[in-house]
């Protein structure tokens, strides 16, 4: 294997006074107090977690905490991504206040993409914005939720249409948390991961076609490699365009395809996050090789390595009964990306090659969608 990663390494996101580094590596849960000490105007933090993330994660944090000397107050939440809700959303901001959470003070979200997504956007609108960091514990959240400062919400008009970009102070991404991830959420996080190398990166794809199997076996080289290219492909990004104004669209491959699938599936476990985007990565491969912009043989590679990999990659892979065409384009409709009503593709003219469109062909994509619900 190539490009080997067996210590902490740390990626910095370049925002100016607002920019902050990501940390790689094993063993940083337990080593948390030293890099968040720094960071505090008071030793006093409030914990945000899940009830899955506390049985694994919770107790090497507060200790690491104890021993800095660093006070702490936690909330534990319902798993899933039902969580990411309103209702949600009230009760932490109503337990940050209660807890005396204030400016300068640091909130800390500890589990996957649903609790960073949710406590990045609670810290950004109590008392106007206060500072939190990330500490992920699924692949999916420490190569792309964590980094970049996106949180939100779902609505029930769809995926994030609530929330507000709140850049994170730091992000500690353990590597020895995703020993603890059933194998289907590891795959979800690895549909991010193989979107790095489908955006601008064809040397990247080709090193996962590669190292899939030692990736997927839990060698810790290939995994924490894998994390820090993705992190490194995400910061350049991020830099260049925080507010996604431009080309921060283009992480966004798969997405308008992937959380219209989501809603779909009613933000249930028939369909995870990470899931949804491996599909919309294979249609969009698919929709640009049916308009001529791609070739067939690369919307083919994609496909043959993500079924490899034990992902979904069409509609027929998803359980349960789907929208036809024009409800799927519906939902669709309700992306945030949508400008002027129009939708906003990521279409790739090639593994490495992705770029941003706004002038779809409807009839196309509904052929397409069309053919995939019979399939």
């Amino acid at each position: 294997m190539t490009g080997e990663v067996r210590e902490m390494r740390t990626v910095r996101v370049e925002l100016g006074e607002r920019g902050y580094d990501i940390h790689v590596g094993p063993g940083l849960i337990a080593q948390a107090g030293k890099y968040l000490e720094p960071l505090l105007r008071r030793a006093r933090v409030a914990i945000v977690t899940d009830e899955t993330v506390a049985r694994h994660h919770l107790p090497a944090l507060t200790a690491s905490l104890d021993e800095h000397g660093i006070a702490h107050d936690e909330i534990v939440l319902p798993a899933g991504e039902s969580t990411k809700s309103f209702a949600q959303l009230e009760k932490l901001t109503e337990w940050l206040l209660e807890t005396g959470v204030e400016r300068g003070d640091l909130v800390i979200a500890l589990g996957g993409g649903v609790i960073g997504d949710l406590t990045g956007f609670a810290a950004s609108i109590v008392r106007r914005g206060v500072d939190f960091a990330q500490i992920p514990t699924t692949l999916l959240s420490q190569v792309d939720s964590s980094v970049g400062g996106k949180t939100g919400i779902n609505t029930k008009q769809g995926k994030n249409l609530a929330g507000a970009f709140h850049q994170p102070r730091l992000v500690l991404a353990d590597t020895d948390a995703l020993k603890t991830l059933p194998m289907r959420d590891f795959l979800a996080g690895y549909a991010e991961v193989v979107k790095y190398g489908l955006i601008d990166d064809r040397d990247f794809f080709d090193w996962l076609e590669t190292n899939l199997d030692a990736i997927k076996a839990g060698d810790d080289a290939a995994r924490s490699y894998a994390i820090v290219k993705s992190c490194e492909a995400k910061a350049a990004i991020v830099a260049a365009d925080e507010r996604e104004s431009n080309v921060r669209a283009l992480l966004n491959l798969g997405h308008t395809f992937g959380h219209a699938l989501e809603a779909a599936t009613g933000f249930s476990n028939k369909l995870v996050h990470g899931e949804g985007v491996a599909v919309g990565m294979a249609l969009a491969f698919d929709y640009s090789a049916r308009l001529g912009l791609c070739p067939s043989q690369d919307a083919v590679r994609v496909h043959r390595h993500l079924e490899r990999a034990g992902l979904p990659c069409s509609l027929a892979d998803i359980p349960g009964p789907l929208p036809d065409a024009e409800g799927l384009i519906a939902l669709m409709g309700q992306d945030k990306k949508v400008v002027d009503g129009k939708l906003t593709f990521i279409l790739v003219r090639g593994i490495g090659e992705a770029f941003i469109t706004r002038d779809a062909d409807r009839g196309t994509l509904k052929a397409l969608l069309g053919e995939r619900e019979a399939a």
